[in-house]
């Protein structure tokens, strides 16, 4: 069962007034969308590279944790909690552990980046530095289209 519930959170920085003069805080971000550096080739031939994972719950942590398959291999865990957080990848929405285990590397590397982004940090953004000029600026890790960010 997938749930899509927009909390208010607390921590978040408030928002601009509104008509009233009452601040509104913005709501907490529970789907994030990404951009998958390789693609995801399915049964058919097509490569699917944008997709949606949700903030996992201690729900999703714990249960792998049973799984034989993890059990015989822990290596197994991040392909088990990857597939309960991701909610669609291009047009398969039915992602299961045998969608994640035919991901290319650099893509499951990517989405256990992204995974650890949003449930540790709270974003996707990364700060980094030009190589050539030294200046200091940040970077979506989401993905999108080349010089975006």
């Amino acid at each position: 069962m997938r749930r899509s519930v927009q909390f208010q959170s607390p921590e978040r920085a408030e928002a601009a007034p509104d008509r009233d003069g009452v601040r509104q805080r913005d709501p907490l971000r529970t789907e994030f969308g990404f951009e998958l550096p390789r693609g995801y080739v399915d049964e058919t031939g097509a490569v699917h590279r944008t997709g949606v994972m949700r903030l996992a719950t201690a729900r999703d942590e714990l249960v792998p944790l049973r799984d034989d398959r993890v059990r015989e291999n822990p290596a197994y865990l991040s392909v088990v909690l990857i597939s309960r957080v991701v909610t669609r990848i291009g047009t398969v929405e039915d992602i299961h552990p045998g969608v994640i285990e035919d991901l290319f590397a650099s893509d499951l590397a990517f989405l256990q980046d992204f995974y650890r982004r949003i449930n540790a940090e709270g974003h996707t953004r990364a700060a980094v530095t030009c190589p050539s000029c030294d200046e200091e600026f940040a970077v979506n890790l989401a993905g999108g289209r080349l010089g975006e960010s």
